[in-house]
């Protein structure tokens, strides 16, 4: 076993919440030049989803930190110019085309698993192939059916075999359209000079690691293994190598790494107030956000509706460095509705209101209602303020 390094640096929570919130984009001006593009290579990865309730998962990540930049924008960003790619990282992510050779470990593995939850029929894959070659781009349905019935993972052996291509990189998800993936073959899709599996897995794992934790400041094992979704023992086995220095964070009571340019100059800037997709990179790991935030959050889409504490799809609430209450919104028309709203005490509600706001602006609303608040004495004062704010 590697002996790593005894930390020579010592941070407290603060430090390394304000570290995080940097080298996630929230503290400090935005680079408005680079762009969503810009976001995407400084994150690494950007989660998909299927939800949409103001917007996709995809689109709320940058508009938290570049603003109200337009929603088509962001899509051509993402898929134009063989700029990213959809591959499976944290889950389903929309990554760097530059990161495309630092995914062949994980193509490997796919290509040498033994067990599937779907059956390939026979000559279906080679069909796929055929067919995108001649015709593709193509979706699913274009190549011959999604599913065979109405059920979500009963998949047509097309769908079966365009999927295991795509884990197996010889096809890549060029674009979602209208959240319909589109397939093409990996060698139009990706820049030749990419297009290569040369890397072993040490160095793609080491590339991996370094990354997560650029983009997360400074992390535990666990926070940077659950970046991009990796193993523990890979962590371990490259984060000597990995150009990442060990530091104590005061209070966390585990061993954590940073990455050294996050450690050369204190986090200063402008802080963020803006409403967070749950699958924001920021948040998406619950510990890690607990631990950084003192913030307890949990996805409630899929929990029973009688059983749902803070609602559907509720938001966390950055402003000032902090995670400061939740939404639960939804969109009427052209009304912003807040649901259900958690404030962490009255001070928030500046803060919350200005969130509202400036959300329904971005995905065309003139109105915002609030509907109920969890403290029914803030209520009042936060519908104030939006309405001040609205004019």
């Amino acid at each position: 076993m590697t002996t790593l390094p005894r930390p020579t640096t010592t941070l407290t929570a603060d430090d390394a919440r304000r570290i995080a919130l940097r080298a996630q984009g929230l503290l400090g001006a935005p680079d408005r030049r680079a762009g969503v593009r810009g976001v995407l290579r400084h994150l690494g990865a950007v989660q998909l989803d299927t939800i949409s309730v103001l917007a996709r998962s995809h689109e709320l990540v940058p508009y938290a930190r570049l603003g109200a930049v337009g929603r088509k924008a962001v899509e051509a960003a993402y898929w134009t110019d063989a700029h990213a790619f959809e591959y499976w990282s944290h889950a389903a992510c929309i990554l760097p085309i530059e990161e495309w050779p630092h995914f062949a470990f994980r193509r490997r593995a796919y290509r040498d698993r033994p067990h599937w939850h779907h059956e390939l029929p026979d000559g279906a894959y080679d069909q796929v192939i055929k067919q995108l070659r001649a015709e593709g781009p193509l979706t699913a349905t274009e190549l011959g059916g999604a599913k065979k019935t109405n059920d979500w993972w009963d998949w047509s052996g097309t769908k079966v075999a365009v999927e295991r291509a795509l884990m197996y990189g010889e096809v890549v998800c060029v674009e979602r359209r209208g959240w319909k993936r589109v397939y093409d073959l990996a060698e139009r899709a990706v820049p030749a000079a990419l297009l290569h599996d040369e890397l072993d897995d040490a160095e793609c794992l080491r590339r991996l690691v370094r990354l997560a934790g650029e983009s997360l400041g400074v992390g535990t094992r666990a926070d940077i293994a659950d970046y991009h979704r990796l193993k523990g023992e890979q962590v371990d086995a490259v984060i000597a190598d990995s150009g990442l220095v060990p530091v104590e964070v005061e209070g966390w009571g585990r061993p954590a790494w940073a990455d050294p340019a996050a450690l050369a100059t204190p986090p200063r800037g402008r802080h963020r107030t803006t409403l967070l997709s749950p699958f924001d990179s920021l948040i998406w790991e619950r510990a890690r956000t607990e631990r950084i935030f003192g913030f307890t959050h949990r996805l409630e889409a899929y929990v029973p509706r009688p059983k749902r504490v803070y609602g559907y799809f509720a938001m966390p609430v950055l402003a000032g460095g902090r995670l400061v209450g939740r939404v639960d919104p939804a969109r009427e028309g052209r009304t912003l509705v807040a649901k259900q709203v958690t404030l962490d005490g009255p001070k928030a509600a500046p803060a919350v209101a200005q969130a509202l706001v400036e959300a329904a602006a971005w995905v065309g609303c003139t109105h915002v209602r609030v509907e109920r608040v969890d403290a029914p004495e803030l209520r009042e004062p936060l519908a104030r303020e939006v309405a001040g704010l609205l004019g």
